[in-house]
């Protein structure tokens, strides 16, 4: 064997595994591997955002779109500590990126060199990201690269995907030795656990046994693309399906039978269903408070008295919350294929026998859509939030990727909005984090080049990371940025607003800090884009908001739309969330409702 360095194996690697991208951030730290990707530059392309963050964001991004993951590469030191936001964000939705950072040569370790991190252990930066990645390697010669890597790679793919972090100190890079680049690790998807037969048998019974049968499916249905079989066992049984935000766009959204997200801000058939449900199928996702209305019981679901089987391929998330009636260790699209062949044997099952359960959902749906849909078409200035949403529905074509950010716009998102194609909707979840699609928007366009992707954003989540757009020209990417510029951190003015008496403090733009009744104040959003080089645009009107999307994915060029948004219209709760010991408040629309 001909020696090797160890930045030129980690590369030929990146390589054999078909990772097409680096994500990354210069630094003195990982400098002894630029050259070896140099090397490799025709099959791996380096791009280099103004923020490690923002690198992060961008192959978690990637990975929900494509399902096949790429790599981050960051400095000793800081650079990889700014990683930390976008790990914890791929971690909570079950992302998976591979987090290449570098460390002090081995040779110092402990001496308290430039940046390293030493207090409990030398070069102890894997116990910094330990909480937010999968698994932490930190292979200190050349020939701990080969099985460090392939496991890895192992361990990002299989079972639950999640970010993993290979940690290395420098001299690993240009050292050398004999050893060979590793077997190809695998990839996601190719490991595939169903269910036992006496648990198909036994979810089979509970459904045999309901009359008011519902889905509540997650990012894990999203992850196994089983959005096929989801679907086939909705239609043909007539079956109901509530969605995460994560799993939107698995089943057809316009289908009666789809009644999108649940809890405070969820629409209120599915609260409705949630509540009157015998029984609740769950696949793929977790009874978190935004999704079960804070566990309160009448809220959002009703457990003990609804019956649950809990399907999810990580163990650890069955009866975290709510103790199943029948709990399942299993692939989500598995799983469904063979609950939907063994429906079909057994032939007990039909349409018919949940038809009165579907009248039902469907009076809720018909109140739902009284209550909301006129406010779609209203016409004002500042422009009405339910219109931004039509808007955009309505020009955006069916295969767009859309990336939101965290912020009062994801309410109405996940309230309304209605995906046509599974992973074209990207949303920080678990974690929440601001800056998520401000810059994860720059990876979806990478992993779909041919397709629209625009990112829903607030004012203050763009602020957070303005460089973006100088990325998105630098390389060609004709990412569109639809600020909702509100003047505040809305989501949470609106919480004060709600709890204490609408007291406003800390949460609004004012010129001067003047505070309530001073002068509101963001930058020009618009100039700041053509400062960048990119298109920039500012919607004041309604009428004129329809023309400046249709034209900006006309141009695909790089383009921020700054769209001023009334901040007094708040989503309408129908369900409730508690911030504890403050009470919780009562839906909006609708009422609570316990067997």
């Amino acid at each position: 064997m001909a020696k090797i360095k160890g930045g030129e194996l980690i590369a030929e690697y990146l390589v054999k595994q078909k990772v097409p991208f680096v994500f990354g951030i210069c630094g003195h730290g990982n400098v002894g591997i630029l050259d070896a990707l140099h090397q490799v530059r025709d099959k791996i392309t380096m791009i280099s955002p103004r923020h490690e963050q923002c690198a992060g964001h961008m192959a978690d991004a990637y990975f929900r779109v494509k399902h096949s993951p790429v790599a981050t590469l960051t400095s000793t030191g800081p650079g990889s500590a700014n990683l930390v936001m976008s790990l914890a964000t791929a971690l909570s939705d079950s992302s998976a990126f591979l987090a290449i950072t570098a460390n002090v040569p081995t040779s110092q370790a402990n001496r308290g060199p430039f940046q390293e991190i030493y207090k409990h252990n030398q070069s102890d930066f894997p116990s910094v990201l330990r909480p937010v990645v999968k698994r932490s390697f930190q292979p200190t010669r050349v020939d701990m690269l080969p099985l460090a890597l392939r496991q890895a790679f192992d361990t990002m793919v299989t079972g639950r995907p999640g970010p993993v972090n290979i940690d290395i100190p420098y001299n690993v890079f240009q050292e050398e030795d004999d050893v060979e680049v590793p077997a190809l690790s695998h990839v996601h998807g190719a490991h595939r656990p169903g269910a036992s037969n006496a648990d198909v048998a036994a979810a089979l019974a509970l459904l045999t046994a309901s009359k008011r049968p519902v889905f509540f499916i997650g990012h894990g249905v999203t992850l196994a693309e089983a959005g096929p079989e989801i679907t086939a066992l909705s239609q043909r049984y007539g079956i109901p399906v509530i969605t995460s935000p994560n799993a939107m766009g698995c089943v057809p959204a316009e289908d009666a039978l789809t009644l999108g997200f649940i809890g405070r801000n969820g629409a209120y058939p599915a609260n409705q269903a949630g509540r009157h449900a015998d029984l609740v199928i769950t696949i793929g996702t977790r009874f978190d408070d935004r999704s079960s209305s804070t566990w309160q019981p009448g809220y959002s679901w009703n457990f003990p008295d609804t019956q649950l089987i809990h399907v999810d391929i990580d163990p650890q998330e069955l009866g975290r919350n709510y103790p199943p009636t029948l709990g399942i260790i299993a692939d989500a699209k598995v799983f469904t294929a063979q609950l939907l062949a063994a429906a079909t044997s057994a032939g007990e099952l039909d349409a018919a026998r949940f038809g009165a359960w579907r009248e039902q959902v469907a009076g809720w749906q018909a109140e739902w859509e009284a209550f909301v849909r006129p406010h779609f078409s209203e016409v004002t200035t500042p422009i009405r939030p339910e219109y931004v949403v039509a808007a955009v529905q309505d020009v955006l074509p069916d295969d767009a990727i859309l990336a939101l950010d965290s912020g009062v716009h994801h309410n109405w998102f996940m309230q309304f909005w209605k995906p046509r194609r599974a992973q074209s909707m990207l949303n920080s979840w678990g974690y929440s984090s601001m800056g998520f699609g401000v810059c994860g928007v720059l990876g979806a366009q990478l992993a779909a080049p041919e397709r629209p992707c625009i990112a829903v954003v607030g004012d203050g989540g763009f602020m957070m990371a303005p460089y973006v757009v100088a990325t998105a020209v630098e390389y060609k990417l004709p990412c569109i940025w639809v600020i909702w510029n509100n003047f505040a951190w809305g989501a949470i003015r609106d919480l004060q607003y709600g709890l204490f008496e609408g007291r406003e403090f800390g949460t609004a733009f004012y010129k001067g800090a003047q505070g309530p009744g001073g002068e509101r104040y963001n930058p020009d959003f618009a100039a700041l884009a053509r400062a960048c080089g990119a298109d920039g645009v500012t919607v004041k009107r309604s009428e004129d908001l329809r023309a400046a999307l249709f034209q900006a994915i006309k141009a695909k060029r790089p383009c921020v739309i700054d769209v001023h948004v009334d901040a007094e219209v708040r989503p309408p709760s129908t369900g409730t969330w508690q911030l504890p010991p403050i009470p919780f408040k009562e839906p909006v629309f609708g009422k609570p409702y316990r067997p």
